[in-house]
């Protein structure tokens, strides 16, 4: 099995739901993303799959969030935004673009900052 691994980034602004403290005021980060995906055999050219179709599925959904309020887009209607909501919802998108025979979404990891993370993963 091969590993492969590519970080992005977007910026967006959110307010926690049902949360106490300042993180339920509207704020923003500029959250890094990391996308890991496994790859059972290489291509022809030696590849699991081409980073820049990686990144360009990718960069393609962040672009949906990028510089919007997270809270009034569909994919959290009713959920808090929260790192580990993106995280997920990232996962579920790009496992349905990127998964076949051979590729499979691992983990995606949003960090909100430079101290903190959340990673969705399937078992």
């Amino acid at each position: 099995m091969y590993k492969l691994k590519i970080l992005t980034s977007f910026a967006a602004a959110h307010n926690l739901v049902h949360y106490q403290g300042d993180c339920e005021n509207l704020h923003g980060h500029n959250w890094k993303v990391e996308v890991t995906v496994t790859a059972r055999e290489l291509d022809k050219a030696g590849l699991g799959i081409d980073f820049k179709v990686l990144k360009a599925e990718t960069n393609a959904l962040l672009k949906t969030l990028d510089h919007k309020y997270l809270n009034e887009l569909a994919p959290f209607a009713g959920l808090s935004p929260s790192s580990e909501n993106i995280s997920r919802y990232l996962h579920g998108e790009l496992s349905r673009r990127l998964n076949n025979d051979n590729v499979r979404v691992d983990f995606v990891t949003v960090w909100e900052s430079d101290m903190a993370c959340a990673t969705y993963y399937e078992e």
